[in-house]
């Protein structure tokens, strides 16, 4: 479903068709993107632009085609065990003023990502607003700070590196949550293993995301105060 959404969507904007598509996994959309430029040797002046002025228009058209695929979505994908779950406990903490936020670090479009979670009811426990998406072209770490940058200026609360939790699965999400000043809290849920994930520095490693208590107890113990 997904080489078919972007099969449609990179010869809209660049009039070349997609060959080849570009590793997916672990990367966010703007650097398949690009690298799909290169790979499928797209004429950018025959586009009408610049690689990074084309990205809005790519990742829009990435939308349309992945929600026209909406059913395929919610019939082929699923939602890990203990999401739902995970969520709705994490949005009872009590983080800075009596207020707990949660959003996205991915590397989806703001569109995309909505789409996949409002797919499977997800999308209640999320705050869209200050995430921070693929098509945005910052590598995540930055990403990361812009985010928490948003955060404080919607609330008016100082959301501090203190206070910040990233909840991922992979070396590379736990490197972008150190470069981008917050506790990684890791799942071994993807293609990494808890051995690989405390290697690479995870600051807390959860097996799966089914014990909320667990994960809410772990949060709650990375943003305690230093004594």
């Amino acid at each position: 479903m997904t080489r078919a959404a972007y099969a449609e969507a990179f010869p809209a904007v660049t009039g070349r068709p997609l060959i080849k598509l570009p590793q997916t996994a672990g990367r966010s959309e703007s650097e398949i993107f690009f690298d799909a430029l290169a790979t499928n040797a797209a004429d950018l002046n025959a586009a009408g632009g610049e690689a990074e002025s084309l990205l809005a228009s790519f990742s829009a058209a990435l939308a349309a085609a992945l929600e026209a695929r909406r059913d395929d979505l919610a019939r082929h994908g699923q939602v890990l065990p203990g999401a739902a779950g995970a969520l709705a406990a994490v949005a009872r903490l009590d983080g800075p003023g009596n207020l707990t936020v949660q959003s996205v670090l991915t590397g989806s479009s703001r569109l995309g990502a909505m789409l996949k979670l409002h797919s499977f009811g997800l999308d209640g426990f999320v705050d869209f607003d200050i995430g921070g998406y693929g098509s945005e072209a910052y590598p995540k770490g930055t990403l990361l700070r812009v985010a928490r940058e948003r955060a404080s200026a919607k609330h008016g609360i100082t959301f501090g590196e203190d206070v910040t939790v990233y909840v991922a699965d992979s070396p590379r999400d736990v490197d972008a949550a150190r470069i981008g000043g917050a506790r990684s809290l890791a799942v071994a849920s993807g293609r990494a293993s808890a051995a690989e994930l405390r290697e690479a520095g995870a600051d807390a490693v959860l097996p799966d995301l089914t014990d909320p208590a667990g994960l809410t107890a772990l949060i709650a113990r990375l943003t305690e105060p230093s004594p």
